[in-house]
């Protein structure tokens, strides 16, 4: 079950960079990040968390200053 937690984040992270607009990225990004998240938390890797607790930040941040169309 782990496993696929960890597949799933792969697969969301990846299907990310065919974004063409810049919020769409930061938000399939996030829904990455705390996926990997989980998993990291399954896997007791500190290091898997914060760097996505990390990125998440980063593309929460990127995500509220881009102005509204």
């Amino acid at each position: 079950m782990v496993e696929y937690v960890g597949w799933g984040a792969t697969l969301v992270f990846t299907l990310s960079y065919f974004c063409r607009e810049a919020v769409r990225l930061r938000r399939i990004q996030m829904i990455g990040a705390v996926m990997w998240m989980v998993y990291g938390g399954f896997m007791h890797s500190a290091p898997v968390v914060v760097a996505n607790a990390l990125v998440l930040a980063a593309a929460a941040w990127s995500v509220r200053r881009t102005p509204a169309s």
